[in-house]
């Protein structure tokens, strides 16, 4: 048997960082169940934007200390793209976009099927997940990110995978709640359709997460 590249060596616990934009994601994160976690789990608050998420990615796993090996998950809330979205899905992307290229995503199946597991009434939708480096508003700019084969769109989720991988290979992953698609046009954050709290659906993906951080830390051949 041999490990992943950047895997923890025997007897180590890597962590699980999730960097998230928003003070209302990293709430929701925080005060998950986090009776399932394998090891150490630390949520980051990047701010918005994909110089700011990439800044506080590269500098939280340069400083070494726990999070130094850690497996990433880029989370919060996203814009759908697709056709039949609505607020309260979830997304898990295959990989990431933005304009320096695509990151492919860790075990995406597992995460996928941990995600349904974990919120059974929820549409879960696998696919990429683009990168902005601004809110997406209207029908020509949903439907131009749709056109390259987007699924999502968010601004930090990118920047994060890159920065985090250019520290050292580690599993990534990006898994976000829809809280504007086509049809259901976000206003504000208190204003989502049909009474959908995106807050307690992030919040109660945790234990996705923690399935998913468990099988990083298994041997791979």
């Amino acid at each position: 048997m041999t490990r992943t590249p950047g895997a923890p060596g025997p007897g180590s616990t890597r962590p699980l960082l999730i960097a998230c934009a928003l003070g209302v994601e990293r709430l929701a994160l925080r005060g998950g169940d986090r009776g399932g976690a394998a090891g150490p789990v630390l949520v980051l608050r990047t701010g918005m934007g994909p110089e700011a998420a990439d800044y506080a990615v590269a500098r939280t796993l340069a400083e070494g200390g726990p999070a130094r090996d850690a497996a990433v998950i880029a989370s919060g809330f996203c814009a759908g793209l697709a056709a039949g979205m609505r607020p309260g899905d979830l997304v898990v992307a295959t990989e990431t976009r933005d304009r320096r290229g695509a990151t492919a995503c860790t075990d995406v199946a597992l995460l996928a099927d941990a995600v349904a597991r974990a919120l059974p009434e929820r549409a879960v939708h696998t696919g990429p997940l683009t990168g902005s480096d601004h809110v997406v508003r209207g029908t020509a700019e949903r439907a131009a990110l749709r056109a390259e084969g987007a699924i999502a769109v968010d601004m930090e989720s990118a920047a994060v995978l890159a920065g985090a991988l250019r520290a050292g290979p580690r599993p990534v992953a990006a898994v976000r709640v829809v809280v504007d698609a086509p049809g259901h046009e976000l206003l504000r954050l208190g204003t989502l359709s049909g009474g959908i709290s995106a807050f307690r659906v992030l919040r109660h993906v945790l234990p996705a997460f923690y399935e998913w951080h468990r099988s990083s830390l298994l041997p791979r051949r």
